[in-house]
């Protein structure tokens, strides 16, 4: 199984918070993110997307097929979201367009058992790789759009 974890884009401070829309600058990130993982990225793939404005505009930079899914949304734990995703039992690719300082739980989870919180800049992604059968998740990737 591949995990994406995909930080939305900057936006600006707002109420409502689920209403807030993507800053110039972060539809930049978006778009810049969503360029490189498009050359990367397996034919088919599935995206979960937070039901906040700034997360789905920051998926439909990659593409407009995904489901929105309160289960990665702001108020979303890392284990809400591992057993949403299914990992790490899933044979293939979903990226999860969500919020911190869930999405940086999430990678600690994955990759040592603890749900302590991780940094993650806005735009940033973790990759994350775990073969069928196996107890070894490796990191392919740990990037933010300002490295692109």
């Amino acid at each position: 199984m591949q995990l994406i974890l995909w930080r939305h884009a900057e936006a600006p401070s707002g109420y409502p918070d689920s209403e807030r829309m993507l800053s110039p600058a972060g539809r930049h990130q978006a778009e810049t993110m969503a360029a490189w993982l498009r050359a990367r990225l397996p034919d088919a793939y599935s995206m979960i997307v937070s039901p906040a404005a700034r997360a789905q505009q920051t998926a439909s930079a990659l593409s407009g097929d995904f489901r929105t899914d309160e289960a990665v949304g702001t108020a979303a734990t890392p284990e809400q979201v591992l057993q949403r995703v299914g990992w790490p039992y899933g044979d293939e690719t979903v990226i999860v367009v969500g919020h911190q300082p869930t999405l940086g739980a999430v990678a600690a989870l994955a990759l040592t058992g603890k749900g302590n919180g991780w940094p993650m800049s806005t735009g940033s992604i973790w990759w994350l790789a775990r073969a069928e059968h196996s107890r070894e998740t490796v990191v392919r990737a740990a990037l933010g759009p300002d490295l692109l």
